[in-house]
C-alpha cells in the first residue's frame, strides 16, 4: 500500500479509503490511485486486513452429497449469493451427515476464522449437530422443517406437496399415490406430511406410501409395482429424479402417460421439461435460499447484541407439463 501511495502522490490513509470504497474521496484521486494499484500489480492482503478488522470476510458452508441436485443447487445460490456480498465462501462436503463429522466440520471451519457458517442440514442428525453450535458463531440452517434454535431458511415442503396432491385432486382423480424420499431426511418428511395432508382434507383415501431414495433406480422399483396394481391414476414422486424412474416403468409396462396415469414430481430439475411427457412438478427457488440464507448470517455477524433466531421460509412454484391430466 506504501507502494501505491508513493505512486499515486497520495497518503497512506487514502489508498485505504479507496480500497474501503469510502465516498469521501475525489473521482480525480480515485482514478489515480486505481491507476497505480493496477501498474503495480498490488492484491490486498486478507490475512492482515482480518487481523486489522478481526473478520475475514469468508463464510463456512457445511454440506452433504452435492452430486444431489437440491444441495448442489443450494450451495450454488448460497455462493453467489456471497459473492454479491462481497465475501468468499469455504465449503466442506461430508460424505455422511451424523453429529460428530457436523460438529468437527463446524470447529474446521470455526478455526479458519470464518464470520459465520451455513449448514445445508437435510438429515435429523445434521440438524441435532446444530444444538452444539461454538457460543457466538453466527449460524443459519438450510432444510425442511428445522425446529431448533438456530435461525433456518427453508422451502415450504409440505405446501409444495399439497401443491402437487391437490393439482392431481382437481383433475378428478380419486386419490394420489405416493412414492417417498428416504425417512431420515427432512424434506422427505415434509412432501410425505403434505401428501397425506391434502388427501385427508379432501376426504381420500390415503395409500400406503412406497419407500424411495431419491434415485431413478427407486423410482423404477415402485412404479413397476404402481403398474401391477389397479385403480393407480395418479402419482406423486417425492423429486423428479424418482419420477423419471416411474416414467420408465411405466413406458415399459405399457401404461401410457398421461392418458392412463398422471404423474408429478419435485424441484423441477433442468432437464423436468425434456422428459417424455415433459414433468409437471413443484419448483424450488433455490437462489431465494441462498440471498435469504446470506441476508441473516451478515445480520447476525453485524449485530452488536445477542444474537436472534429467524425462521424464513420460501414459498414453492409449481410448473405444469403435460404428465398430468384429467382422469381417465
Amino acid at each position: 500500500m506504501s507502494d501505491v501511495a508513493k505512486l499515486a502522490g497520495v497518503s497512506h490513509q487514502t489508498v485505504s479509503r479507496v480500497l474501503n470504497d469510502h465516498p469521501n474521496v475525489r473521482v480525480e484521486t480515485r482514478a489515480r490511485v486505481m491507476a497505480a494499484i493496477d501498474e503495480l500489480g498490488y492484491r490486498r492482503n486478507l490475512v492482515a486486513r482480518a487481523l486489522v478488522t478481526s473478520r475475514s470476510n469468508t463464510l463456512g458452508v457445511v454440506s452433504f452429497d452435492t452430486t444431489l441436485y437440491g444441495p448442489a443447487s443450494t450451495i450454488y445460490g448460497i455462493e453467489q449469493a456471497a459473492r454479491t456480498a462481497g465475501y468468499f465462501v469455504s465449503i466442506v462436503s461430508l460424505k455422511s451427515l451424523d453429529a460428530s463429522s457436523v460438529r468437527d466440520a463446524i470447529e474446521y471451519l470455526a478455526e479458519q476464522g470464518v464470520d459465520g457458517v451455513v449448514v445445508v442440514a437435510p438429515q435429523r442428525s445434521a440438524a441435532r449437530a446444530l444444538e452444539t453450535l461454538p457460543v457466538g458463531m453466527p449460524a443459519v440452517a438450510v432444510e425442511g422443517t428445522h425446529r431448533s434454535e438456530v435461525s433456518a431458511v427453508c422451502i415450504d415442503q409440505i405446501e409444495g406437496a399439497r401443491l402437487a396432491t391437490r393439482h392431481l385432486l382437481d383433475l378428478g382423480h380419486s386419490t394420489v399415490w405416493h412414492v417417498s424420499g428416504p425417512s431420515d431426511w427432512l424434506e422427505a418428511e415434509g412432501r410425505l406430511e403434505g401428501w397425506r395432508s391434502a388427501l385427508e382434507e379432501a376426504g381420500r383415501p390415503v395409500p400406503e406410501p412406497l419407500a424411495g431414495d431419491w434415485s431413478p433406480r427407486a423410482g423404477y422399483a415402485a412404479g413397476k409395482r404402481l403398474a401391477s396394481m389397479d385403480g393407480v391414476t395418479a402419482v406423486f414422486a417425492a423429486n423428479d429424479q424418482m419420477a423419471l424412474g416411474v416414467l420408465r416403468a411405466f413406458t415399459e409396462e405399457g401404461v401410457k402417460v398421461p392418458d392412463e396415469i398422471s404423474i408429478v414430481g419435485f424441484d423441477d430439475i433442468p432437464e423436468s421439461e425434456f422428459f417424455s411427457p415433459p414433468l409437471t412438478t413443484v419448483r424450488q427457488d433455490f437462489d431465494a435460499v441462498g440471498r435469504h440464507c446470506i441476508e441473516v448470517l451478515l445480520r447476525q455477524i453485524q449485530a452488536q447484541g445477542p444474537i436472534s433466531t429467524e425462521r424464513l421460509i420460501v414459498p414453492p412454484g409449481f410448473v405444469i407439463r403435460a404428465s398430468t391430466a384429467p382422469a381417465p
